[in-house]
Parts: C-alpha cells; sequence; structure tokens
C-alpha cells in the first residue's frame, strides 16, 4: 500500500479563477484534523416544508451555500430530467420490460459486437435492458473507439500497459451495486481518482487498503455531526451504501493515469445524463410503499449533489418528484463553506421513510462489508 502523504487525489488540488493547478497537501490547508463545530438543532421536516409541495430555500449566514428542499409527491406523472412530461401511469413497469441479452446481442451488427461487448460482460441487468438503445448511439460508439484505443477493450483484455482507471471491470460496478429499481439516493461525482489503486467504480468511494481520500475525510466528519454514535472506519470503501440504495456515480466513468479529467467530454457526461434520466423515470420502482404511489414506477429518490459541477448536472430534475439536497462540496478547500452541518443524511433519511417507510432509510454510519 503507498504511503499516505504520497496518494494525490483530484481534490487535493486547488484550481483557481485562472484554472491553474497547484498541487496541495491537506495539511497545508489546515482541513486534515479540524474538526467542524456541533451542529445546531437539526431542521425537521415539517420546518423544511418537505410535504408543502412546493420548493423552499434555506440560507445560512454561516454560508455562502444554500441547501435547497424540494417538496414531494407520490404523483407518477412528473417531468423526465430532459425538461419533457412523462405520464408514467400508461407506460411499461420496470420489471416487464422485456430483455434477453442473448437476442440483443445478435441484433448487433460486428462492429457494435466488438465495441459493447464490455457492457454486454459487466453492465448490471437492469440498466442495461433500459440503457441498450442508447449505448448503440453514435455518440457512444465513438466513445468506445476512444477508450479502444486507450486500451479499455473487455475482461479478457488483461494488459498491464493499460493505464486507465478504474480497472475495466469496474467501470460499471454502480449497476451491480444499486440496480435500478433499488435506487433510492443518488450521490454525484465527478471524476474517478486518477491514481493507481484508487478508483473502484463509485464516486467517493476507494477500496481498502487505500488511505482515505481529504473529501471522504470530510464527509465521515459530517456524519459523525448528525449520527454522534458514528465510528470513523480506517477505510474509505463506501459499497455497503451502494448495496444499500445509493448510486454513487460519478458523470465521467474512466481516467488516464494521473491525469485528471482526461476523459472529460468524450461522450461519458452525455451517457450519465441519460442514467438519471432513467433514475428520473423508475429510481424507487421496486421499493416498499408507504404513502401511495404504483410500485414498478419512479416515485422519486434522494439527490445529494455537493459542489457546484455536481449541482449543475440535476438542475432539470422535476423538484416537486425529488428531495434534491445542495451544498458546497466536501473538498478541504470548500467544505467549511456549506458542507459542514449540512444535514443532508439525517434529511435523506426523513423523507426516505415518509416516502417508502421506516426500513428504507440508509444506515449511513454502517460501512463494514467489501
Amino acid at each position: 500500500m503507498a504511503a499516505e502523504d504520497t496518494t494525490v487525489y483530484l481534490d487535493d488540488l486547488d484550481i483557481s479563477q485562472t484554472g491553474t493547478k497547484r498541487q496541495r497537501t491537506e495539511e497545508a490547508s489546515g482541513q486534515n484534523d479540524a474538526k467542524p463545530a456541533p451542529p445546531k438543532r437539526q431542521r425537521t421536516l415539517g420546518e423544511m416544508t418537505f410535504f408543502s409541495g412546493s420548493q423552499r430555500t434555506v440560507s445560512r449566514s454561516s454560508s455562502t451555500s444554500t441547501l435547497k428542499s424540494s417538496g414531494s409527491s407520490s404523483s407518477i406523472v412528473g417531468k423526465s430530467s430532459n425538461g419533457s412530461t412523462s405520464p408514467l401511469k400508461g407506460g411499461m413497469k420496470l420489471n416487464a420490460i422485456p430483455f434477453s441479452l442473448s437476442a440483443y446481442q445478435v441484433s448487433l451488427s460486428d462492429s457494435e459486437k466488438r465495441l459493447l461487448k464490455l457492457e454486454c460482460e459487466v453492465m448490471g441487468k437492469s440498466w442495461l435492458k433500459v440503457l441498450k438503445d442508447e449505448i448503440r448511439k453514435p455518440y457512444f460508439l465513438s466513445l468506445k473507439e476512444f477508450l479502444w484505443k486507450e486500451g479499455v477493450r473487455d475482461l479478457e483484455d488483461t494488459r498491464p500497459t493499460v493505464k486507465v482507471y478504474p480497472p475495466v471491470k469496474n467501470i460499471y460496478s454502480w449497476s451491480n451495486f444499486t440496480p435500478l429499481g433499488k435506487v433510492k439516493v443518488v450521490l454525484i461525482g465527478q471524476d474517478p481518482y486518477h491514481g493507481r489503486g484508487q478508483a473502484h467504480g463509485l464516486c467517493f468511494s476507494v477500496p481498502h487498503g487505500i488511505p482515505i481520500p481529504p473529501s471522504l475525510r470530510s464527509i465521515y466528519a459530517e456524519i459523525k455531526n448528525e449520527y454522534p454514535d458514528f465510528v470513523v472506519p480506517s477505510h474509505g470503501n463506501l459499497s455497503a451504501w451502494a448495496n444499500n440504495g445509493v448510486l454513487m456515480l460519478n458523470s465521467c466513468l474512466t481516467v488516464r493515469d494521473g491525469d485528471a479529467n482526461s476523459h472529460a467530454d468524450k461522450g461519458w457526461e452525455k451517457f450519465t445524463d441519460c442514467v438519471l434520466d432513467m433514475v428520473d423515470k423508475y429510481g424507487g420502482a421496486n421499493l416498499p410503499s408507504a404513502g401511495g404511489g404504483e410500485s414498478g414506477f419512479g416515485r422519486g429518490v434522494v439527490f445529494l449533489a455537493w459542489g457546484a459541477y455536481a449541482a449543475k448536472r440535476i438542475a432539470k430534475l422535476d423538484k416537486k418528484k425529488h428531495l434534491i439536497l445542495t451544498s458546497a462540496h466536501p473538498s478541504p478547500f470548500s467544505a467549511h463553506k456549506g458542507f459542514f452541518e449540512n444535514g443532508h443524511f439525517r434529511v435523506a433519511n426523513e423523507w426516505l421513510e415518509h416516502h417508502y417507510g421506516p426500513e428504507s432509510k440508509v444506515d449511513w454510519c454502517k460501512l463494514d462489508c467489501d
């Protein structure tokens, strides 16, 4: 395992307004050992007007950011993330959508079979059946041609010379940990970690044995604020959350070794926008219902958007259908500007309990599985 002081993460890099990157350590930022002040009294759901059906912005004088919370609706008629009205009640339920992997593979051209072999091999089937047409579009095939030249091909290609992260088998791990119908929270990231061994397909998370990234330390500190009994783990593996319905999605799913954002603007962003469209349409479809809503269709989920980039990615979603929580990014350079004391973990669970019952809450404190 690499020593912690030699491990560099994207959020260790301070990017100035001119776009110049300056590497800084957590120690220099003064955030590594600093603990945020104890949180103020938690706001209740009533105070945040989750049940009123109207959007409200709650401002804190101690922060330059705002916490946006929205009303909720159990109606399955709402806006899709492309802004159009989608009357889902007359559509097909998620589990009723037919899909045969073998028939799909037969329908592919020779070029598509080569380029989409990885998706057919490793993408979770609940996702593949709703994304099967998207990955045949020209932009995605162009993305796959680019990745092919970068060395990202299929599971049979294990050449050690490939310097793209995460490993090929983990590019779509989010889709296997969190089936579409069980999504209840979406955590938006930007770019996979670009150091060896760090990325494993879940945003903000690293495998066991890898030093905890600085942003994740801030996340742990905020959980400790909201749940004082939380025992901060010695690792940064968040797969337990993914297994519990938290979709941990980066906007770009691959990155070149040591080169942050090197695979940006190649097509991943358009693809993950489509993933969010599917969450808008079917997220939570297989969750038990506590307050109405037809099983088999999406009835709303929680979106955690930390930082301006993440907030922009989900800005077009229906704020009456979903709970959308925004704040500053947990990076050491911005966590004190509104991430600490944002109350997101408790607020998310209150909303989930109201919509889907107490069993739907995420155990944010349980991180003891691989």
